[in-house]
């Protein structure tokens, strides 16, 4: 039997020093066909030219690796993975998308033991932080306690078969994407995700990974408790309607 297709979709906005590792890694890697979408944001600091010497050096007549996305006068992380997600899917046919932060703060030697677990009969695959074997060595005691504190409260409140609803390092078939698109402005869009795929029956696996720190660039996430607290709240909210 043929392997199926498995596409990552990249999210960028001002990766540049970091994108060309994270494509060369992933495909590196790959246990399957693998094709690795890059969704870049107009990034002014030359992300997407990097991506296309990308495409340039890995794709032939008879194979594409690499592919870019360009997106002019819109921005967001959720949007641009579900764009990612569609054209993945409905374009170029992938049976698995996967998806992971372009910081290298996510090992791409990673993305095949989250595909495998979906091979082997998940529906997804999600790396999880909090689980034996993963651990978070990127950020400081505050993120890391912060992190911790909304896990375990949507561990509490929606589902105890999850340890990390704010992963957002997934692989899942392409069925369940198509019925469960992404909802939210940021990273609470992984919470509501992993809730409703939960709740709806499917087989959803924890795979332990090591989160490491920034290879380059700045954080997106946050550069201080109010940041923090700001995504913080869009996270709770999240949770309790879930809960509800």
């Amino acid at each position: 039997m043929s392997q199926p297709l498995v596409c990552t979709v990249l999210p960028t906005y001002n990766e540049r020093a970091n994108i060309g590792p994270l494509i060369e890694g992933i495909l590196a890697h790959a246990i399957t066909p693998h094709l690795v979408l890059v969704v870049d944001d107009n990034s002014p600091d030359g992300t997407g030219e990097v991506v296309e010497e990308m495409m340039a050096r890995h794709n032939t007549p008879e194979v594409t690796r690499v592919l870019l996305l360009r997106r002019v006068g819109e921005k967001g992380l959720t949007s641009a993975i579900q764009a990612g997600i569609d054209a993945a899917i409905d374009t170029h046919g992938a049976a698995i998308v996967t998806w992971m932060d372009c910081d290298l703060s996510m090992p791409p030697a990673d993305v095949p033991r989250l595909v495998q677990v979906v091979l082997e009969g998940a529906d997804m695959a999600v790396g999880s932080r909090w689980v034996p074997g993963g651990a978070d060595i990127a950020h400081g005691l505050m993120a890391r306690s912060l992190s911790w504190v909304i896990n375990a409260a949507a561990t509490l409140l929606i589902s105890r078969q999850m340890r990390d609803y704010t992963s957002g390092f997934i692989a899942a078939r392409a069925p369940l994407l198509q019925a469960l698109r992404l909802q939210g402005d940021y990273g609470e869009y992984c919470i509501d995700l992993l809730g409703r795929a939960l709740r709806a029956g499917y087989q959803v696996r924890e795979v332990p990974y090591i989160c490491v720190p920034r290879n380059a660039g700045e954080s997106k996430t946050g550069v201080n408790l109010w940041d923090y607290l700001v995504k913080g709240r869009k996270y709770v909210a999240t949770i309790w309607r879930l809960r509800r």
